[in-house]
């Protein structure tokens, strides 16, 4: 048996429990993973509140770090004492103690890498590496748009397009967030609110635009976003913590200069196991360099996962959150 957050109903942060689930031997393939962090994602919030649905009753958490406890038959990707960390998985579940989990998923944790850092930047980070590397290759001398530039990925994302040669236009939701962002990379802060944001990015580019937006908020930004781009831009929508997006007549990409939407997601991209260690390689390659600074500017006990819910949705965190079992 361990502890673990479940929910059997969807709705808000209340509908989570703290309860005892059982947690058999791990079957072939598998791991049984001991938790020392756990990271907190919005993705999260959208399987609790049925956005993303879950069949019920569920766990939750997508990223987790920890050591390998046992091993199922037939796994040689790691032993038992190996730190290691992951994202994503057969089904949430990182809200755990511990949990059996694919041996093929898990990343080795190399030296320096200590696990809290890890739960903070698996998910998190692996997200701005397809961004940045897969999705829109970002070129020395370009210009972005990140929204929510001082968020989990966007402090992350910032850091790294500064380090390939971009400059780096974030919109924030305030004064601090703005000082928070420029101190990670961001050369251009807009704070959401105080001032609309097209007008600027387009006096930043001379009125030409960007070639890409980096949009994780949705609904409240999607539009404006589609304005700041160049002709044939690529308007990356990769979340919506505004909400979702509403009915879009496609042919306004048309009219606004050919332009390119996607709506990506980090799980296509790191499907194969190469890709997931080439990835993970090249990030932790930048950690250890100091190229990548990840910070954990909120903690929380993982039985309290609900009160991280509510900080996260009501916009009272930054950078990345990380809940200890």
């Amino acid at each position: 048996m361990t502890m673990a957050i479940r929910i059997h109903q969807t709705g808000g942060p209340e509908v989570m429990a703290w309860e005892e689930v059982a947690l058999p031997a791990p079957g072939a393939g598998e791991v049984r993973i001991r938790h020392t962090a756990v990271g907190l994602n919005f993705i999260d919030v959208y399987h609790r509140t049925g956005l993303y649905k879950l069949p019920l009753p569920a766990g939750l958490g997508q990223e987790g770090a920890g050591i390998v406890e046992a091993i199922g038959p037939g796994v040689t990707e790691v032993r038992p004492g190996d730190r290691v960390a992951y994202c994503g998985g057969p089904a949430p579940g990182s809200y755990s103690e511990a949990r059996n989990f694919p041996a093929a998923r898990l990343v080795p944790l190399p030296e320096g890498i200590d696990e809290t850092r890890a739960a903070a930047m698996m998910l998190k980070g692996l997200t701005a590496w397809y961004l940045l590397r897969r999705t829109y290759r970002v070129q020395p001398g370009e210009t972005i748009l990140v929204h929510a530039a001082a968020g989990g990925v966007g402090l992350i994302l910032c850091q790294w397009a500064r380090h390939l040669g971009a400059t780096v236009i974030g919109t924030v939701g305030s004064r601090a967030k703005a000082e928070l962002a420029a101190v990670h990379g961001c050369h251009h802060t807009i704070v959401l609110g105080e001032e609309d944001f097209v007008a600027p990015v387009r006096e930043l580019t001379g009125g030409e635009g960007v070639p890409v937006v980096y949009d994780s908020v949705g609904r409240d930004t999607f539009a404006g976003s589609l304005d700041c781009l160049r002709p044939l831009g690529m308007m990356v929508t990769f979340g919506q913590s505004s909400g979702s997006l509403p009915p879009f007549d496609v042919a306004t990409l048309a009219a606004k200069g050919s332009l390119f939407l996607t709506r990506p997601s980090l799980f296509a991209y790191i499907a194969k196991r190469e890709d997931l260690l080439a990835a993970s390689a090249e990030m932790f390659d930048l950690v250890s360099a100091g190229v990548l600074n990840i910070e954990v500017h909120q903690t929380y006990p993982l039985r309290e996962a609900a009160q991280a819910h509510r900080d996260l949705e009501a916009r009272l965190t930054t950078g990345s959150t990380v809940m200890l079992p």
